[in-house]
C-alpha cells in the first residue's frame, strides 16, 4: 500500500488532499521533463554552433596555409629565375603605385625588357627581373605582385593623330 492509501484507512487525509497530492507530483514530473527536454535542446544547439565555429576555423587555417604555399612558390620561382642586375648600367624607369620607379639594368636586359622577354615583379620590397614565362607563373598566383610593363604595340596609329609620322624610339631615357 502506498502511504496515500495509508493515510486514507488510518482517516487522516480525504480524498480530495490525495488526488491534489496526485495532481501536484504529475505536474512536478511533467516540468521537469519539459525541462529536460529543453536542455537537450539547447546542449544540442551548442554542439552545432561548435561544430560550426570549429568548421569555419579549419577553413580559416586552410586558406592560410594555402596562401603561405602559394607565397612559397613565388618566391622560389623568383629566386630560381632572376636575373643579375649588379652590373646594370642603365636606368630603366617604369610606373608602379603612381610614382615612377628606377631599376638600373644591362643593355642586354634593356632590350629584353623592352621586347617583353623579362618582367619586373616585387620580392620582399626589391624588385626583381624575371623571364616572361615565369611572369606569367606568378601572375596567376598573385597579380599584385607583377608590374605591368607597357607593350609595344605595333599597330598603326588613329588616322587623325597630328603624330603619326614621328615614331616613338624604343631606346628613349624619361
Amino acid at each position: 500500500m502506498s502511504l496515500a492509501d495509508q493515510l486514507l484507512k488510518a482517516g487522516l487525509a480525504d480524498k480530495k488532499s490525495v488526488q491534489k497530492a496526485k495532481k501536484e507530483k504529475h505536474k512536478q514530473r511533467k516540468a521537469k521533463q519539459v525541462v529536460t527536454d529543453e536542455s537537450k535542446q539547447l546542449a544540442e544547439q551548442r554542439k552545432r554552433e561548435q561544430q560550426e565555429r570549429d568548421r569555419e576555423l579549419n577553413r580559416q587555417k586552410q586558406e592560410e596555409a594555402q596562401a603561405k604555399a602559394i607565397l612559397a612558390q613565388i618566391k622560389q620561382l623568383i629566386d630560381t629565375s632572376k636575373q643579375d642586375r649588379n652590373k646594370g648600367d642603365i636606368a630603366y624607369n617604369f610606373s608602379h603605385d603612381g610614382k615612377i620607379t628606377k631599376v638600373y639594368v644591362t643593355k642586354t636586359q634593356q632590350q629584353q625588357l623592352i621586347a617583353g622577354q623579362l618582367g619586373i615583379v616585387i620580392q620582399e620590397e626589391n624588385y626583381e627581373l624575371v623571364p616572361s614565362k615565369v611572369v606569367e607563373k606568378i601572375e596567376q598566383r598573385d597579380p599584385s605582385m607583377v608590374i605591368p610593363l607597357a607593350q609595344n604595340d605595333e599597330s598603326t596609329p588613329a588616322e587623325d593623330d597630328p603624330y603619326a609620322d614621328y615614331q616613338i624610339p624604343d631606346d628613349l631615357m624619361w
